[in-house]
């Protein structure tokens, strides 16, 4: 398993920390596909704006196909997420 260093709760600051506790879930974490961005806080804005724009903004296709299409991906790519 790869090692990305990233920056934990207690040392964000700034827009990082503004992130963390926006993503925050159900268990009180961020998940780890996020916090890979933590060392550079613009690009973890950007990836969750392109993913919303991506999977709620204007397309032919439903939430669901979207969804289905991310599933399948992640599933030939031997992703857990």
């Amino acid at each position: 398993m790869a090692h990305i260093p990233y920056v934990p709760d207690d040392r964000a600051e700034g827009l990082l920390a503004e992130l963390y506790r926006r993503l925050r879930g159900e268990e009180g974490v961020v998940d780890n596909i996020l916090r890979v961005h933590s060392l550079n806080p613009r690009s973890l804005q950007d990836h969750l704006q392109m993913y919303a724009h991506l999977m709620r903004g204007p397309s032919p296709l439903s939430r669901v196909q979207r969804e289905m299409i991310a599933v399948t991906v992640s599933a030939e790519n031997d992703c857990f997420y």
